[in-house]
């Protein structure tokens, strides 16, 4: 049999895995593992650095386009393995074994697939101790590249179905920028997106410190300033606002400049907040107030729940996700908020809920004041 006769043998009786490996002079990747999904065929192609992912409309033209650059081919089909080993005078050997075992199909590898990939250069998770200089994770850096590629998932979900070209965004609070820098990188070397963004803080030296990172990774389109979130002047309207640790009040004010801006996504995780805490009283309901842990608790969500419904009132479809904190460990709640056409009826009866609670409670929320203005 030649190789595309293999080939064809192989993918009538039903490929579900297979890698090319041992490379010629004319190869790109050093390896390549195709991989079946619930969608069709999944490649990764592996340099010394990096892996770049594939996702494969046409198999068998795929691996005739590269089968003259590699000199092993396994593949591994129900029940069977085809093994394929081609000299460099191109001369092809062939065996077909029984296997016990096949391999698991993707959609059973309990191996998650992440925006940012193990192997993949990021020289911000260098700096930041996450990745080693090779790409690997740090073993005990595990829990905190899981929380990064959680929070790019979450932005990933609205981006990847619009049609950026170039995209303009406002980071209040943005601190020492963790997410900050992660998420230039994912526009930009995973989306191929022109990415503008802003990063304020009061911080005079975390903000030198952010430039000359930026500036170290040449990353000419992310800048930051010195500036408060509230009465913050925005040169055009951002595309997304991001505001993540913005204490108590200070995320009303960061909801509020996004709304009244009209950005298009909003994404906030909320923390330290007090101000219903101080307010909160109700006869008819007071046993969420007698029991400290269970106050605080309850202001804190009776908080979100007012922000996410004054959100849809302004014309944002909004949705309270969980999500792990990168500097804590409990789990925090991430306001995700879009831009929609959302009817003039639902929008009243997001405002009555929100009201209703308000009245309930004695409250008077920031952020409800503010949209009266």
């Amino acid at each position: 049999m030649d190789l595309n006769e293999i080939i064809n043998s192989a993918i009538a009786e039903g490929v579900i895995k297979l890698t090319m490996s041992k490379p010629n002079s004319n190869a790109e990747y050093r390896k390549i593992t195709v991989s079946k999904t619930d969608k069709g065929y999944f490649a990764e192609q592996f340099t010394d650095k990096q892996v770049f992912h594939k996702i494969i409309e046409d198999l068998l033209e795929y691996l005739k386009s590269l089968s003259d650059k590699y000199l092993q081919i396994n593949i591994w089909t129900s029940g069977f393995e085809h093994i394929v080993l081609i000299s460099k005078k191109g001369n092809v050997s062939y065996k077909r074994k029984a296997t016990k075992t096949a391999p698991k199909s993707k959609t059973h590898n309990r191996k998650k697939n992440y925006l940012i990939e193990e192997g993949t250069v990021v020289p911000p998770l260098v700096d930041m101790g996450i990745f080693t200089k090779e790409g690997k994770i740090v073993q005990s850096m595990y829990d905190k590249f899981r929380q990064i590629n959680r929070f790019l998932e979450l932005i990933d979900d609205e981006i990847k179905n619009k049609s950026y070209k170039e995209i303009n965004i406002i980071d209040f609070g943005c601190g020492k920028s963790y997410l900050t820098f992660i998420v230039y990188y994912y526009l930009t070397e995973i989306m191929n997106i022109k990415a503008n963004i802003t990063g304020l803080d009061l911080k005079a030296d975390v903000i030198e410190n952010c430039n000359k990172s930026a500036q170290k990774y040449g990353y000419s389109g992310l800048t930051f300033k010195i500036g408060d979130i509230n009465g913050y002047k925005c040169d055009k309207k951002p595309d997304m606002v991001i505001t993540l640790h913005a204490c108590d009040t200070a995320t009303d004010y960061a909801l509020y400049n996004a709304m009244e801006w009209g950005a298009d996504m909003i994404f906030s995780v909320p923390c330290c907040q007090h101000e219903l805490n101080s307010q909160i009283k109700s006869d008819k309901l007071s046993i969420l107030t007698r029991y400290g842990i269970i106050k605080e608790r309850t202001a804190a969500l009776m908080t979100d729940a007012i922000r996410a419904n004054i959100l849809w009132y302004k014309g944002y479809n909004t949705q309270l996700l969980e999500f792990v904190d990168m500097s804590h460990t409990p789990k925090n709640i991430l306001i995700r908020a879009v831009k929609s056409q959302i009817p003039q009826k639902t929008k009243d009866r997001y405002l009555a809920e929100a009201e209703n609670l308000i009245n309930e409670f004695g409250f008077n929320p920031t952020l409800y004041r503010l949209i009266q203005k």
